[in-house]
């Protein structure tokens, strides 16, 4: 019988985050103040953020942050999550690579989301906050973080993209039985969405929208602060919880990846799947191909621009140095909420600069069409954000196949689909259309 899971004992789950900061060949442009346009410091951070995520944002010379143990004790109802052989998936495409995934969908809230919710909502307690704020796509962030603030006792209010709030309300659901507030965004709550609103009535909602109404709610709000689901480093730095224990599955494997694949929106989940095994590739040259999967009609990596740029709508935030479409970029109304965003985090533009790691971009009929098939080969049907990692993942595959290499292939599942089964049906109904950028 073949082996395909991969689990780890409680006592070899990492108790340190990686921080690639530390190990950068070139050292990111700063962020820059959005009035002074000064580099900022930890104190103009923590008027957004709390203290401790303004202090690792900003952290560039401790390779190995610890992880809180109340932090711990949360993971452990999950962690280690399955490193599986995808023998189905193999058979399937007559391919002679070894195809390997991580399957992070076992989480409590379904996604590897929960890896930097709980610990944004912990160091928001230690720090005497009783209110968070965030945004939120297709909704597997919102679900995390009002989890995550329900274990704390926090209360949250989360601003959900409203085409994603339309399309996909079980995930709105789930953050109210957590005891979250949802707004669809761009709302008449706050000024960035009236703005929005008036200047664009039937306007369906991105990333950016959502952020500006939340840091904007947080900043009126007595005891709050906001919290962010991707692009920021801190962010990342939590997320490499998955990647720190995929490398010691691959061990128990007996392998290690040749390529490295996540979907990617703003860049958490690639982030951490990916950063612990670059860090053998920046230290000790090791080749090994890092792909991140973005949608085809919001490309950022593949046809943005490196500036520096907001990365809300609206010009809160501090000023990033950035691949991005522009901060106004209004993405197509794809089913994969999560990547509908208009900028990458900093450090992984800086890689891509660098040239360790490359974008490539996936149609929504070929992600869905790859998600189904993946479903029948190994039971779990991925959310449409993950459904770009396994069409990359499938494009590598074939590409082996064409040329007899032995690869080894690993890919973050990085959540599941099964609130998102209306979005299915569109697909096998034969109404998912292909949104390209640009046309």
């Amino acid at each position: 019988m073949k082996q395909k899971r991969y689990l780890l004992p409680q006592e070899e789950i990492p108790r340190y985050w990686y921080n690639i900061a530390a190990d950068l060949p070139h050292s990111t442009m700063p962020m820059l103040d959005p009035v002074t346009r000064k580099p900022v410091d930890v104190e103009s951070l923590s008027k957004i953020f709390c203290r401790a995520c303004a202090e690792q944002e900003l952290n560039t010379t401790d390779r190995w942050i610890p992880i809180p143990e109340p932090v711990l004790e949360k993971y452990s109802y999950w962690r280690s999550t399955p490193l599986v052989r995808a023998y189905g998936l193999e058979e399937a495409l007559g391919t002679p690579a070894h195809i390997y995934f991580k399957n992070e969908s076992v989480s409590p809230i379904g996604s590897h989301k929960l890896n930097s919710a709980l610990p944004q909502a912990y160091y928001c307690k230690q720090e005497g906050v009783k209110n968070i704020t965030t945004e939120t796509g297709a909704g597997q962030w919102g679900a995390a973080l009002s989890y995550a603030a329900s274990v704390f006792g926090l209360e949250a209010a989360v601003y959900q993209v409203k085409v994603s709030y339309e399309q996909k309300p079980y995930r709105r659901n789930i953050m109210q039985v957590f005891g979250a507030q949802v707004t669809p965004s761009p709302s008449m709550s706050t000024r960035a969405g009236k703005d929005i609103l008036t200047a664009t009535p039937n306007h369906q909602g991105s990333l950016g929208t959502a952020i500006s109404e939340a840091i904007e709610l947080a900043q009126m709000t007595p005891d709050c602060k906001y919290v962010l689901g991707s692009t920021l480093s801190h962010v990342a730095l939590h997320q490499t919880i998955v990647g720190l224990e995929a490398e010691k599955q691959m061990a128990l494997a007996g392998e290690y990846p040749d390529t490295v694949i996540a979907c990617f929106g703003g860049g958490s989940n690639f982030a951490g799947v990916a950063f612990p095994f670059m860090r053998h590739t920046i230290c000790e040259g090791r080749k090994t191909r890092f792909i991140a999967a973005e949608p085809d009609s919001c490309p950022k990596l593949t046809k943005g621009r490196f500036e520096y740029d907001f990365a809300d709508e609206a010009g809160y935030t501090p000023l990033l140095p950035m691949f991005t479409l522009g901060h106004d970029f209004r993405p197509a109304n794809i089913h994969a909420g999560g990547l509908r965003y208009h900028g990458a985090g900093v450090i992984v533009s800086q890689l891509l600069k660098d040239g360790l790691m490359e974008g490539m971009d996936i149609g929504q009929t070929e992600s869905f069409k790859s998600g189904v098939l993946f479903a029948r080969a190994e039971g779990i049907i991925p959310a449409p954000e993950s459904c770009h990692a396994i069409a990359a993942a499938i494009r590598e595959a074939l590409a082996c196949k064409r040329d007899g290499r032995e690869d080894v292939i690993l890919f973050n599942l990085s959540g599941h689909g099964l609130v998102d089964m209306s979005a299915y049906d569109q697909y096998l109904s034969g109404n998912i259309v292909d949104c390209p950028y640009g046309k």
